[in-house]
């Protein structure tokens, strides 16, 4: 009898040890990282990439740039900007399986706001690493917050007839397991003012990562780059607006090749010598092949793959009772040359607290203090070779 006590006590004993150990790793949260996973049946290593516009995510102060729900006089304060992060915090760390390891977030008010959101409220996923940038005098910028250190950050804006494009694009490298890769974050200038009318804006932000997108593979060929966020294009844009001008974003397309001057020459064209030099190229052309190639631009750089239509259904922005798929994901031919970072797959994250019950954006309201934000986050999945 008293041996069975013993053995009774001693297997309780260890019950509860096992409790516990297994409450300490559950408690962990974000704190630890596997070096592997596996993504469509593929086994490596795996870095998770987010893009999310917050929809105005401003802190509780009044300094007489924000928008008009979020003043004072609005009903805005310290408690409502607090209870805001606490519910962004809690949907971002249902984005995959413990929050993406890089987080790119538009429409971010400063610097502060975004590191209270990555120190404080984030603080299990282990985002020791941010980067913020916006155009002084502004209301909103882009951020970042990483698991992976920055081994160089840059900020990029422009002038188009003396007027500054109130939106940088930042730059930002890491090294996760030691091979490079580039980020650009964007947030375009909205179609606010007509679509054809602020092309341009969109078309200039195109042309300054492209520049810089030539100097990267003149000086390291071969780096995997991604431009991710709001660019307020469709993938299919010049399709949407019947093919009657240049878009940000082309597709690979005869007519859209003609339009732009990249068209492949005809045959008596290439036997002449006063063939036309291509113009100063201000778009991305997006490929359905994987690596992504062009069939019809001649001379063009920028070919990109884009998630569109096929990994990514429907949209991330819901406006006028239509979807929308202005957040992307541009991916370089070199995350599909077997060799280092590889692209694995991309979602729409369109499940809850992300949607209401019509399975449409849950759009943040001020006043209320209900919902997220009128977009809809998007994430990239990537393996090392």
């Amino acid at each position: 009898m008293i041996i069975l006590k013993n053995y009774r006590r001693n297997f309780l004993a260890l019950l509860v040890l096992a409790a516990a150990l297994l409450m300490t790793s559950c408690l962990g949260g974000c704190d630890t990282y596997p070096d592997t996973t596996s993504y469509g049946g593929k086994s490596g290593k795996k870095l998770s990439v987010a893009s999310w516009n917050m929809q105005a995510l401003f802190d509780g102060a009044e300094t007489g740039s924000e928008y008009a729900d979020y003043s004072k006089e609005a009903g805005w304060n310290e408690q409502k900007y607090l209870a805001r992060l606490n519910a962004d915090s809690d949907a971002i760390m249902q984005i995959g399986e413990r929050g993406p390891d890089f987080l790119a977030l538009i429409e971010v008010e400063n610097q502060s706001v975004l590191e209270t959101l990555g120190t404080e409220y984030l603080a299990k996923c282990g985002y020791n690493y941010s980067f913020f940038t916006n155009t002084q005098g502004y209301s909103l910028g882009v951020g970042v917050l990483s698991r992976y250190p920055f081994t160089k950050k840059l900020s990029h804006s422009s002038n188009i007839n003396g007027e500054r494009i109130p939106r940088p694009i930042a730059e930002v490298w890491i090294e996760p397991d030691g091979k490079p890769i580039v980020i650009f974050i964007c947030h375009w200038k909205s179609k606010l003012g007509g679509e054809s009318t602020t092309e341009i804006m969109r078309r200039n932000a195109a042309k300054i990562i492209l520049r810089r997108i030539n100097q990267i593979n003149a000086e390291n060929q071969g780096t995997a780059i991604i431009v991710l966020g709001d660019l307020n294009e469709n993938y299919d844009e010049f399709y949407r607006n019947s093919c009657e001008y240049i878009c940000a974003i082309m597709p690979d397309d005869p007519q859209a090749a003609i339009l732009t001057g990249f068209a492949l020459p005809a045959q008596e064209e290439e036997d002449d010598a006063a063939v036309l030099p291509k113009p100063i190229q201000d778009f991305f052309i997006l490929s359905s092949e994987k690596p992504p190639v062009s069939a019809f631009f001649d001379g063009a750089s920028g070919v990109f793959y884009s998630p569109w239509s096929l990994e990514m259904q429907n949209g991330s922005y819901y406006y006028g009772s239509n979807w929308e798929t202005i957040d992307h994901f541009l991916l370089s031919p070199t995350l599909f040359d077997e060799s280092g970072w590889e692209f694995d797959s991309a979602l729409v994250v369109d499940t809850e607290p992300f949607v209401n019950s019509k399975n449409e954006p849950a759009i943040y309201n001020p006043r209320t203090g209900s919902g997220l934000s009128d977009h809809l986050p998007i994430l990239l999945n990537l393996i090392a070779k």
